[in-house]
């Protein structure tokens, strides 16, 4: 048996589903933002802070979900905290497009409401924070070594494309329609449009296998050898096998710092300043910038989709040049764009 590129690749596409609902999620406001501040900020006399607030609410369930990934991915395996994720995202689809289930009455503004579609943004955030830790994690423990590293690359073209797609769906819901009906039911349907690649990923992780490391890591070692053949081979297999076990001994008796400090402290700022390069104003306001340029509602939306454009594309020139170009010199040259970028929209 020779290594069976194209059943890994399968499990991987089906794991990247959870990369495109990070992107879809974070992305899906930005069409919405203007008529959720018409329909629960303005309409109740309250400040724009907290439409600010409300905007950015599923950044909190971001939070939660990146804190417990690796409590949830260890007790319950990386293939059942993908599924918790996915029933979120689904979950949070359907409460934020339709807050009123239940307790309020529909189209009918009140801060109770108002709390009520923060919590469900929020439960959808956690579902990123899921996917953004553990999505990475189930492909690098299941693609074997020779093609790692471009598997899991595909994981952030996914979170990309998943903000492209979502801005495809939003023009298409808003274009040609009225002001008045994007108030009232648009912005509702984009954000239930994310429960139909939520419920797919959500299923189809039903009936992907369990990652041979965490099996390993469970004393299932048949359980991980069967993967393990499945995708490397029977003698393959068996050398990976071994592989893992030496490492798991290896990382029970590591240290946190056994990198050292400066390495722990660069890969927190990287994350830290990777928040703050000013991405996500253009991620969640993109038609409320072009709008205010001087672009019509329908033009707004479509220049959103060029900008989501721009993004894949570079996306991809980043993922074939970071082994030739090294990983320095691209964080310095986007740093710079930002910060150009950043700079010409205020001006």
């Amino acid at each position: 048996m020779k290594q069976n590129k194209l059943y890994v690749y399968i499990v991987t596409l089906v794991a990247t589903l959870g990369g495109l609902l990070f992107g879809y999620d974070t992305a899906v406001i930005s069409g919405a933002e203007k008529s959720i501040q018409e329909f629960l900020i303005t309409s109740q006399g309250l400040s724009s802070f907290i439409h600010g607030i409300t905007v950015s609410s599923a950044l909190i369930g971001c939070i939660i979900g990146g804190a417990i990934s690796g409590l949830l991915s260890s007790f319950f395996g990386r293939k059942n905290a993908l599924i918790i994720a996915g029933l979120l995202f689904f979950l949070s689809a359907l409460g934020s497009g339709n807050p009123e289930f239940l307790f309020f009455e529909r189209g009918v503004p009140t801060i109770g409401l108002l709390w009520t579609f923060n919590f469900y943004r929020i439960i959808g955030g956690i579902g990123v924070g899921l996917a953004s830790a553990v999505c990475p994690i189930y492909i690098g423990e299941i693609a074997p070594a020779n093609i790692r590293g471009k598997l899991v690359s595909l994981n952030q073209f996914a979170i990309i494309f998943g903000m492209l797609v979502v801005y495809f769906v939003n023009w298409g819901i808003a274009e040609g329609q009225t002001i008045e009906w994007i108030n009232e039911i648009g912005w509702r349907r984009m954000f239930i449009s994310e429960a139909i690649p939520a419920s797919i990923f959500a299923i189809l992780m039903f009936f992907m296998p369990e990652t041979p490391r965490y099996l390993a890591l469970q004393q299932k070692d048949d359980k991980a050898l069967s993967i393990l053949t499945r995708i490397n081979g029977d003698e393959k297999a068996k050398e990976v096998l071994i592989e893992i076990k030496n490492s798991l001994d290896s990382s029970k008796k590591g240290k946190l710092l056994a990198y050292g400090k400066v390495v722990i402290i660069i890969g927190v700022l990287l994350s830290v300043f990777q928040q703050f390069v000013g991405i996500n104003v253009a991620l969640y306001y993109a038609p409320r910038i072009f709008e205010s340029m001087g672009a019509a509602k329908d033009a707004s939306m479509l220049q959103t989709i060029i900008m989501g454009l721009i993004n894949v594309i570079f996306t991809v020139v980043a993922i074939l040049t970071v082994d030739k170009w090294g990983r320095k010199p691209l964080l310095i040259l986007g740093s710079i764009g930002m910060a150009v970028g950043m700079m010409a929209i205020s001006i």
